[in-house]
């Protein structure tokens, strides 16, 4: 088999099942990382692949091949999610123009601290709330010139599969599977329900276009090149996004991010819309090696 772009054979599976037999004390995360050391599977910066490690090691128990310790997202009785903190926060309006908040200060999130407030913040005020991150991902907090918060935003893995997007780029399965983790997903984008800033959702993309991919270097070793999103047609517009010069390739066909098998429920049709972030990013996605 072909999971995480990694080949598992059954003795793969009969070595892993052995690891866990041998601790039986280690909860998932560290028998992903263990995992990752022994096979010394790791990103182009070196680091362990541990979060991709995880979801292969999931996908192996939802197919049958093993049974996985309890996830500590879960509560005593495994089927309570692990509540996410409120992280106490001032909600002072802020109602003006643009230039009256500027210079934004945006920060990829660092620390518990950080971590815990963004948490927070998708939880409390995002419509789909906070459901945690697997593989590669960017994280970031903005505020304004006087350190108050005004948004935050999350890349993370790109949807498997979106034929408008596929055929944007000029991609077939092979390549898609080759260079999938060269594009990102803006995956969640709130600004505060109390900041009122006109134009402040664009200028925001605009600023994150020209660093995410030097930042996506600087973590993993690795440039992005092109950004995608999906946007719920019946709730949002898309204004900011067309504002900032996203490209409008079509809608999505109602399903999941993982569904291959075109056997999962449906979901919200969603408006698809794309950033390349070089100008030979189709020779780069197309590469084939």
């Amino acid at each position: 088999m072909i999971i995480q772009e990694r080949k598992i054979t059954t003795e793969d599976i009969k070595f892993i099942k052995e690891l866990m037999d041998s601790n039986p004390t280690w909860l998932r995360t560290r028998l992903s990382r263990e995992l990752c050391a022994l096979w010394d599977w790791r990103n182009a910066k070196g680091q362990l692949k541990d979060m991709a490690c995880l979801a292969l090691l999931k996908k192996l128990e939802k197919h049958g091949f093993l049974t996985l310790p309890l996830s500590q997202q879960w509560g005593r009785k495994g089927n309570e999610k692990k509540v996410i903190n409120y992280i106490p926060h001032l909600k002072s309006s802020i109602t003006s123009a643009l230039d009256n908040v500027l210079p934004l200060q945006i920060k990829p999130v660092e620390g518990k601290d950080e971590l815990s407030l963004l948490k927070c913040f998708f939880d409390q005020y995002h419509y789909l709330g906070w459901s945690g991150t697997v593989g590669e991902n960017m994280k970031y907090m903005v505020w304004d010139y006087k350190q108050n918060p005004l948004a935050c935003l999350l890349f993370g893995a790109a949807a498997w599969a979106c034929s408008n997007r596929d055929q944007f780029i000029g991609w077939d399965a092979r390549t898609r599977k080759t260079n999938i983790h060269l594009i990102t997903n803006n995956t969640r984008f709130l600004i505060l329900p109390w900041v009122k800033v006109r134009y402040l959702a664009s200028h925001i993309l605009s600023q994150i276009i020209r660093r995410i991919s030097k930042d996506w270097y600087d973590k993993y070793g690795h440039p992005v090149y092109l950004l995608e999103t999906f946007v719920e047609a019946r709730r949002f517009q898309g204004i900011s996004y067309q504002a900032s010069n996203w490209v409008y390739v079509g809608k999505t066909q109602g399903r999941g991010r993982n569904d291959r098998h075109h056997n999962s429920s449906r979901v919200p049709i969603k408006d698809i819309y794309l950033y390349p972030l070089a100008g030979n990013f189709r020779e780069v996605l197309m590469k084939n090696e």
